[in-house]
């Protein structure tokens, strides 16, 4: 299926959009990788800063794709894709940087059953002080063949954009990503129908940082219900991708596959409590979102710590006034609207449950 070991060639694709001032440092990282066979395809979202004029100086070490009107995430992924030849593919997000191995180490835990492989990433800042991992070490990958969890409950143990690598022929099989439903998170979607076509190959060291700032998508700031109805929509989308994708190879996922995913679950009530008139599900009650996040919290593959900590919360939320519920939910998901003392307490309990 692929060459001999260590002359895979590799496409690492930077889908870009007015981030200037982070894209220098993504496609240098791309370039100084160790590894001898890498193309780089730099794509611009119809940026309206300089970002452009970076692309260009780079002259013929990368390919550029200056996309004349803006389409967002997957088209920039779809654009991307288009334009590589790489027999693995690398999505990095313009504000996200690889270190020098990460191809390498990438290459070497390759086989021919796999089809994607996920890695841990440092967390950054803007001015790329390491602050975390994502995900947190205490959160196992789940590696291997994971569709009967996809189907369980829709989601297994991933990362983010730039923490995936892609075989070729499984991308070719389920892209182009549809556009309009996922102008943001296009990686939900590769991370969601990927393993149904190969193994997923973790590794659980950092090979590049994962930047977090105050424009970025993984930032909404303190807008708690916009966060959460995006994220619902996105689970929507990406199991209407799923049932479809599945369908075609002789896979049914089940209609309430969702109701196990304590991930889902958690926005779902975030967007209940915060602002009920747009939650995007009419029939839910507080109540019964609570039970069903806390009887998926006991089936996680994590310590029975963390598991009872998590449906206790959840039954918390379930339980309280709404106004109450709604403090609680932010303390969770938002960490910087947490009080000085549970901010510690976090971080203990965190330790502790690791």
């Amino acid at each position: 299926m692929h060459p001999e070991p260590g002359r895979i060639p590799v496409s690492i694709i930077i889908p870009n959009y007015n981030y200037a001032r982070f894209l220098q440092r993504s496609i240098d990282s791309s370039l100084e990788q160790d590894y001898p066979d890498v193309e780089i395809i730099v794509v611009d979202d119809a940026s309206r800063d300089h970002s452009s004029d970076i692309i260009k100086s780079y002259g013929d070490s990368i390919t550029a794709k200056l996309r004349e009107k803006n389409g967002g995430h997957a088209a920039a992924f779809n654009t991307g894709l288009e334009a590589s030849s790489g027999e693995i593919v690398l999505f990095l997000d313009a504000d996200d940087y690889l270190y020098p191995g990460a191809v390498s180490t990438i290459v070497d835990a390759w086989d021919e059953a796999t089809a994607q492989v996920q890695f841990r990433l440092h967390i950054v800042d803007e001015v790329q002080r390491i602050k975390d991992v994502f995900p947190p070490p205490e959160l196992p990958f789940d590696s291997g063949d994971v569709v009967p969890k996809l189907l369980h409950k829709g989601r297994y143990q991933t990362t983010v954009t730039s923490g995936l690598a892609f075989d070729r022929s499984t991308l070719d099989t389920i892209m182009p990503i549809p556009e309009p439903d996922f102008r943001q998170g296009a990686d939900g979607y590769l991370a969601t129908l990927a393993p149904l076509y190969g193994h997923v190959r973790s590794i659980d060291e950092c090979l590049g940082a994962y930047r977090i700032h105050g424009v970025n998508h993984s930032v909404f700031g303190e807008r708690l219900a916009e966060r959460a109805r995006w994220r619902v929509r996105h689970d929507f989308h990406r199991m209407d991708a799923l049932a479809d994708q599945a369908s075609e190879i002789g896979l049914i996922v089940p209609r309430d596959a969702m109701l196990h995913d304590p991930v889902h679950l958690e926005e779902r009530l975030a967007s209940l409590c915060t602002d009920r008139k747009h939650h995007p599900v009419r029939d839910d009650s507080k109540l019964a979102l609570a039970a069903a996040g806390a009887k998926a919290s006991l089936e996680m593959k994590a310590t029975l710590r963390r598991r009872a900590v998590l449906a206790a919360w959840f039954l918390s939320v379930g339980v309280l006034p709404r106004r109450m519920a709604k403090s609680v939910l932010s303390w969770k998901l938002v960490a910087s609207t947490r009080p000085a003392f549970l901010a510690q307490l976090s971080k203990a309990i965190r330790r502790v449950m690791g």
